[in-house]
Formats: C-alpha cells, sequence, structure tokens
C-alpha cells in the first residue's frame, strides 16, 4: 500500500524540486485539487514531463501572484 503523506502548506515549486531531486524514483504524479465549494477531487497521470513541468511553473506563478496581492 502507498504511503500518503500531507503535503499542506508546501509551494508546487517545493514539491516539484524533491521530485527532481528524486526522479529516477517517480512511477506516476498523483494530484488532489481543493476547489473553492470545498470539494477535492484527485487522481494520477503519468503525463509527459514537458506538460507536468509548464503545470508547475504555471501553478507557483499563479500562488505568487496571490501572495503579492495580499501584501
Amino acid at each position: 500500500m502507498a504511503k500518503i503523506e500531507s503535503l499542506h502548506g508546501t509551494t508546487p515549486a517545493e514539491i516539484f524540486q524533491s521530485g527532481l531531486e528524486n526522479i529516477g524514483d517517480i512511477q506516476a504524479v498523483s494530484l488532489s485539487v481543493l476547489w473553492k465549494d470545498g470539494s477535492v477531487t484527485a487522481g494520477w497521470s503519468n503525463v509527459d514531463i514537458a506538460s507536468l513541468a509548464l503545470m508547475v511553473l504555471t501553478l507557483d506563478q499563479k500562488q505568487r501572484d496571490d501572495l503579492e496581492s495580499d501584501d
């Protein structure tokens, strides 16, 4: 059975930095999304590396923009 750890409060860039450091051990990527209505969807994907990188950069930029607008 897979071990599940909470990554609450961790940025996408931080999550995937550890993934990049251990890239040879990754079999697939799982993801959960917390929507504004409080629902959560989850699943896994073996998406290609380029699409995954774009998604991570987009999520990281969105979080940075949100933090700047809060200041």
